[in-house]
């Protein structure tokens, strides 16, 4: 242990240490089991070391890192395990919103452990690691399919289909590395603004290649996140949950040196459409950024939300509410482009003048409206003619989809060349660096989980 390092907790039994310590110049309250063969379950004992962590890391105002290989309480300690789990619980839950939280998992993190991830920031598994809170034989007893824990809960599967991980990583060190590097945007507490990173690339830099990327066809597919890095500074853009709801990218950046949150819709995959993982991801990633003082960048391009009596069934409404209500409720300076497409109930979701933004720009293709041409005529101009209906689509572009109607009526704040894009966030993240909001008094809101 260096010199920059206290133990905590030193004389307690079990597996785990906690301690606080330096990651690239700062103070984080660091909790770490053991890397051992089998993974040793949770003990009460554990637990406390767990707690004084988390505890540690609220009242210092310093991140928590958390390095998990537990496999599930100790069976033998009966209700002070599960006594000690809870105990844990309640703090991290105590940390949320109050400082980054990250948990590095090592190993398996089986059944209570397995929870107290779904409560961090950011979950980083490394190869041999795995996560779930039922496992194969009780999966076999209730269901009666027989399934391998890798098959059940390796790392692979969780950061694709239930967006757990932030990333995969070969070990322990590339783990803390990936914390490091999240670090690097956000700050130690609620009530600091991030860490400016030194400038390197002029704000007033001409950016034409993100509009370059633009097919001319409305329904030309292209990478989003190109448009992004263009529009940022050089080498700034990490990307979050990049295999989860693809139709969706979140990812941090810095504009200026000014660390920012990025959402952007994604038409490689779905069109851009939003579904129930895409309205997910999107919205808790808002909620992070406003929680720690992130502004948030808007990049808009979306037909709507994705059709389906499967995804009506399974919640649209509530769950495309959470990203509505994320939204609502960000203090943070939030900066909106419509890039091409905002059609329907996705314009107002998609963090829309409506929506209470604080800039919102347009680049001269842009349309907005409730649909598009094609799907107005569809329904407007069902018995029509061939012809009929294809006069109607151009009168219809012209007179409601073009972005000089929205800016007529103040929903657009300007349309603007694409190249000068990036100077224009710069200087309206400049204008908004002392945005403050009064917020009303209450326990909390309602989120519509």
């Amino acid at each position: 242990m260096s010199l920059d390092e206290l133990q905590l907790a030193a004389a307690v039994p079990g597996p785990v240490s906690t301690r606080i310590r330096l990651l690239d110049g700062r103070r984080v309250s660091w909790l770490e089991f053991d890397a051992v063969d089998p993974a040793a379950p949770l003990t009460q004992a554990m637990t406390m070391t767990m707690e004084i962590a988390a505890r540690t890391a609220f009242d210092e105002r310093i991140p928590l890192v958390m390095v998990v290989n537990s496999a599930g309480a100790d069976i033998g300690e009966g209700i002070a395990a599960l006594d000690g789990w809870g105990r844990v619980a309640r703090a991290l839950t105590r940390c949320s919103g109050a400082v980054p939280t990250f948990a590095i998992v090592d190993g398996p993190a089986v059944s209570g452990p397995a929870l107290l991830l779904g409560l961090v920031d950011f979950v980083i598994m490394t190869e041999r690691s795995y996560a779930f809170v039922n496992g194969p034989v009780m999966v076999r007893q209730f269901t009666g399919i027989d399934i391998t824990k890798d098959d059940l809960g390796s790392p692979g599967p969780l950061e694709q289909n239930a967006g757990l991980p932030v990333g995969v990583v070969a070990d322990r060190d590339a783990g803390t590395e990936m914390v490091t590097e999240l670090l690097a945007y956000l700050p130690d507490h609620v009530d600091l603004e991030p860490p400016r990173w030194p400038v390197t690339d002029p704000v007033d830099r001409p950016c034409p290649e993100a509009g370059e990327l633009i097919p001319e066809s409305s329904t030309g597919s292209y990478d989003v996140r190109q448009v992004a890095e263009a529009i940022v500074d050089d080498d700034s853009f990490m990307e979050i949950r990049a295999r989860w709801a693809g139709n969706v990218v979140t990812a941090f950046a810095t504009v200026g040196g000014r660390p920012i949150g990025i959402i952007a819709n994604q038409p490689m995959n779905l069109a851009g459409t939003l579904d129930i993982p895409a309205s997910q991801k999107a919205a808790r990633f808002v909620s992070f950024c406003d929680s720690f003082n992130l502004p948030i960048l808007t990049l808009v391009d979306t037909p709507g939300f994705y059709p389906g009596k499967d995804l009506e069934w399974r919640g649209m409404i509530r769950h495309g509410a959470q990203l509505v209500y994320a939204y609502g409720r960000a203090t943070v300076p939030r900066i909106c482009i419509i890039l091409r497409k905002s059609y329907g109930g996705a314009y107002i979701v998609m963090d829309s003048k409506t929506m209470g933004n604080d800039v919102c720009l347009a680049w001269p293709w842009a349309e907005l409206a409730v649909m598009g041409a094609g799907q107005a005529a569809a329904i407007l101009q069902r018995r029509a003619t061939d012809e009929e209906r294809a006069a109607f689509e151009v009168d219809y572009a012209e007179r409601l989809l073009n972005p000089y109607i929205a800016a007529d009526r103040g929903l657009v704040d300007g349309v603007i060349d694409p190249a000068e894009t990036r100077r224009e966030v710069a200087a309206a993240l400049s204008m908004l660096a002392n945005k403050r909001e009064r917020l009303p008094r209450r326990k909390h809101g309602n989120t519509p989980l």
